[in-house]
């Protein structure tokens, strides 16, 4: 009862009884003590393998708040995080599957775990922010937000381009030693707190607490900057990524280009085609299996001539690898996140790398290999590219540990730029060895699955992200017949209409009793 009396929310009013204590225990034992443990603190069984590691509540350390930095949560920042999971890590969205009563008895529970709830001289009051100014989207506006980002440090850990690659970023470390990642701007919709441009104004205002991400809520209260060129700020970061949530499509299409195909990772005509996001996992279904992969994503983009095919690869990635400079974050990544190795991993000087999944002939219907890389019986034509030596070949995997290099290897060039990776990938469509490579055929769907690693986060073998299979398609020009048939019919269908109606109106003329003939006879 005295937990009941003394655990009051956000707003006074609402006082939390003991019966919603006792209903979050069975609540947060059944769905949430695997990740953060029984007792609170980030311990849990799951826990070893997730990098970031789950929230420790018993310290009363909130990332993700509206309060200033040093506060505690409101039970609305509670809730808020419960409902909506926190995007980038392993902390999922529970509204759809907790009632709303059962969210509230959890948030309750949890507090229990740490002391400073029950400290009564604790005001829990959400920071007053300001209304965003319009024209946040103006060339001006995002020209003044880049002056801050610059002044006030962010591409010290965020780089010069956002993608998490600042000279800062291989030495950063959580308040519990845990190694962390500078966030890649890039892609707002894995940001924890919210993609949009208020959610990113109030991170900045009340900082990441527990992380090296501070609150500038103290540089406006210097006048350093105004809290209009801190949302300013705010807009650049948002501009920096797509403007909306990339939409995951199961087809990749490849329109017909008529003449050479480009070869360049930043020839123009990139710019014009359509592009597509392959969204990427760990691979957890071999050992050793890898729960913290940095690849999240590839854009893909595909082109065709009728004689050859190029595919454009775009994926953020905050190292060149191999490099030195990241060697001592990759050794505290693997010493941080648990593996079932017969031995432990060890630290080294990895590539990059990019895998592109074909089967070895295309299917009639909708069977395909096994996607992780196929089976000895039934092998999978890849395209591999390698940053270390930067070329790529094309072989026949037979599951993750045997790969058979094939004589034929698409042609390849490479951009690394500021944290992204920039590929082409060319072969002609048809090839000699019919066995073994695929024979690419306009119009049909054909498999294709992407697979990458990342060797400064110690990244090998079959510690790698992977896709489930997709479908690329190359188009076909529309044959002139398409556009002409149709104006031949409708030419017809209205010489045939004015046929009738001249036929008609003949008839009518001619016919007893009606116009001068009528007249006439009588």
């Amino acid at each position: 009862m005295l937990a009941a009396a003394i655990f009051l929310s956000s707003s006074p009013a609402v006082r939390l009884s003991a019966q919603d204590t006792t209903a979050g225990k069975k609540v947060y034992v059944k769905w949430c003590a695997g990740c953060h443990g029984d007792t609170g603190a980030g311990d849990g069984a799951a826990a070893p393998a997730m990098l970031p590691r789950p929230r420790n509540f018993t310290g009363a350390v909130y990332k993700i708040r509206t309060t200033a930095s040093g506060q505690l949560p409101t039970d609305a920042d509670l809730m808020r995080a419960i409902d909506e999971g926190l995007p980038g890590s392993a902390m999922p969205a529970w509204k759809a599957r907790l009632s709303e009563a059962e969210r509230r008895d959890v948030i309750a529970y949890i507090k229990t775990f740490s002391s400073f709830f029950t400290d009564t001289s604790q005001h829990i009051v959400p920071l007053g922010f300001g209304k965003e100014p319009g024209g946040g989207t103006s060339a001006q506006a995002v020209k003044t937000g880049r002056l801050f980002y610059d002044s006030i440090g962010c591409r010290k850990c965020h780089g010069d381009q956002g993608r998490g690659d600042g000279p800062s970023a291989p030495t950063l470390k959580d308040d519990a030693g845990f190694p962390i990642f500078a966030a890649d701007l890039h892609q707002s919709w894995r940001f924890r707190g919210g993609g949009r441009t208020d959610d990113i104004y109030r991170r900045l205002r009340t900082g990441l607490d527990g992380t090296p991400m501070p609150s500038f809520s103290d540089l406006i209260d210097q006048k350093f900057l105004t809290d209009e060129e801190l949302w300013r700020l705010s807009q650049y970061v948002r501009s920096l990524s797509p403007a909306r949530e990339p939409e995951v499509r199961d087809v990749i299409h490849a329109p017909q280009l008529g003449g050479t195909l480009p070869a360049s990772p930043d020839d123009t005509t990139w710019a014009r085609v359509d592009r597509y996001w392959v969204p990427l996992v760990g691979q957890v279904i071999r050992k050793p299996r890898w729960f913290a992969p940095t690849v999240s994503g590839v854009w893909v983009q595909a082109l065709h001539n009728g004689r050859q095919l190029a595919l454009r690869l775009r994926w953020d990635d905050r190292t060149q690898s191999p490099d030195t400079a990241w060697l001592a974050l990759e050794r505290r990544v693997l010493e941080t996140v648990a593996s079932d190795d017969s031995t432990p991993p060890v630290a080294g000087l990895w590539p990059d790398q990019v895998a592109v999944q074909l089967p070895r002939h295309i299917p009639n219907g909708m069977e395909r290999p096994y996607f992780l890389m196929g089976t000895v019986t039934d092998p999978v034509y890849q395209w591999r590219w390698t940053s270390e030596p930067r070329r790529a070949v094309a072989g026949l995997a037979r599951g993750l540990d045997q790969f058979d290099t094939l004589a034929t290897a698409p042609e390849s060039q490479a951009v690394w730029d500021h944290g992204e990776w920039r590929v082409v990938l060319t072969r002609s469509l048809a090839t000699p060895d019919t066995a073994n490579e695929l024979q690419f055929v306009a119009g049909r769907a054909i498999p294709v699955a992407l697979f990458a690693w990342d060797g400064s986060n110690g990244e090998h073998g079959s510690r790698l992200a992977v896709s489930t299979w997709y479908f690329l398609a190359l188009d076909q020009p529309t044959p002139p017949r398409v556009f002409i048939s149709p104006v031949v019919a409708m030419a017809l269908t209205l010489g045939l209409g004015f046929m009738v109606v001249w036929r008609a109106q003949r008839r009518a003329a001619g016919s007893p009793g009606t116009g001068a003939g009528a007249g006439a006879g009588t």
